[in-house]
C-alpha cells in the first residue's frame, strides 16, 4: 500500500487551515512508506508550521538520510537548525542571560541561514542591552539589506543611530 491516499488528505487538510489532522495523515502516509523522504520532508515542513521544531528537525533529518544528494532537504534541515539555535537565544534571553553564549548561538544561526532577519534583529537588541550601539547598528543595517523596508529594523536602526551620537 502506497501513501498517497495519504498525501492528498493530508493537503485537504492544511487547505482547511487543520494542521493537526495533516500531521496525522502525514504520518500515515509515512507508515505505509517508511522510507519515501518526501513524505518525512513534507511532514517537516507541516510540524515546522506548527511551531514543532523538534519534530520538524528529526523528520528533515529523516529525509536527507534517506535522499543524502537532495540540496532540498539539506537547506530546509540547515534552516531549522538555526532556528534551533536562535529559539535557544530566545531562552537564555528570557533568563536574562544576556552573555557572549547568546551571542554566539545568533551567530551561528545566521552562518547557517544569512536571511534570517529575526536572528539579525534579536542579535541587534542584546547588543544594544550590552551599550554596544556600534555592533547593534551594523547589525540591524544587515537586516535592512535583507529587507530594506523592515519597520522594526527602521525603527531599531534609527534608534542605535541615536545612541551612538
Amino acid at each position: 500500500m502506497n501513501g498517497e491516499n495519504q498525501i492528498q488528505k493530508a493537503y485537504e487538510s492544511i487547505l482547511g487551515h487543520d494542521f493537526e489532522k495533516a500531521i496525522e495523515w502525514f504520518e500515515k502516509a509515512i507508515a505505509a512508506e517508511p522510507h519515501n523522504a518526501a513524505y518525512h520532508y513534507k511532514l517537516s515542513i507541516t510540524y515546522a508550521r506548527s511551531n514543532k521544531l523538534h519534530k520538524a528537525i528529526e523528520h528533515a533529518t529523516k529525509a536527507l538520510e534517506l535522499e543524502s544528494e537532495s540540496e532540498t532537504h539539506r537547506y530546509h534541515l540547515t534552516v531549522l537548525r538555526a532556528r534551533e539555535l536562535a529559539e535557544q537565544a530566545h531562552k537564555e534571553l528570557n533568563a536574562g542571560n544576556h552573555s557572549e553564549r547568546v551571542i554566539f548561538l545568533l551567530k551561528q544561526a545566521l552562518v547557517l541561514d544569512p536571511l534570517f532577519i529575526e536572528a539579525y534583529l534579536t542579535l541587534s537588541e542584546v547588543f544594544a542591552s550590552r551599550r554596544d550601539y556600534e555592533n547593534a547598528y551594523k547589525t540591524v543595517m544587515e537586516a535592512l539589506k535583507l529587507e530594506p523596508f523592515h519597520e522594526i529594523a527602521k525603527q531599531q536602526a534609527a534608534q542605535y543611530k541615536q545612541m551612538l551620537k
